[in-house]
């Protein structure tokens, strides 16, 4: 019992970076995320840009898999994309995990391709580590360090097929706004 509480001290440690916060308030309560810019710094800066514009307010959670993944932040809740910028630079080989509540941004099969669209892991999902599945890996650039229940209200959410999209909540999961808390 002690060698397992010392892991977990060890693992949530190395999730303690003191870093900007961002909150965010949805139809199923309200989480925050704290960014770790320092392993992350074109990541943190993106997604920073984007919740500062506002970008991400009235986006949904779109594609909710349970015992993987929550994703969100590049549709409306019509499922329409939103334009994005530029796409940034992969940076999964900066040491962080795709652990239970990491926030990573999302990406297509280019590996420097994300933009907008993030999401946050539901369970251990180390595969997604750099340089897995596919020779790049997920870029993590922080953690959900309060609102961890809303996460998993999300996650158990009934999903659908809405035209050519799956996992699909069937009543949408509105971000209503994110801010940022802390500089």
């Amino acid at each position: 019992m002690k060698k397992l509480l010392g892991a977990l001290l060890f693992a949530y440690s190395s999730f303690v970076w003191a870093g900007p916060m961002v909150e965010f308030k949805t139809t199923a309560g309200d989480f925050t995320v704290e960014l770790n810019p320092e392993k992350s710094p074109k990541t943190v800066e993106n997604f920073l840009g984007y919740v500062k514009s506002g970008f991400y307010n009235n986006t949904v959670f779109h594609r909710v898999i349970n015992n993987f993944m929550v994703q969100g932040g590049g549709f409306t809740k019509d499922m329409d994309q939103k334009p994005t910028n530029a796409p940034i630079p992969l940076e999964s080989n900066n040491g962080l995990s795709n652990v239970n509540y990491s926030i990573a941004m999302a990406r297509t099969s280019d590996p420097n391709s994300a933009t907008a669209q993030f999401f946050v892991n539901v369970t251990n999902n180390k595969n997604l580590d750099y340089p897995r599945p596919d020779g790049h890996g997920y870029a993590v650039f922080g953690m959900v360090v309060k609102g961890t229940d809303t996460i998993d209200k999300i996650k158990k959410t009934v999903t659908t097929r809405k035209g050519p999209f799956s996992d699909v909540p069937v009543q949408p999961i509105i971000i209503h706004s994110a801010t940022l808390i802390t500089k």
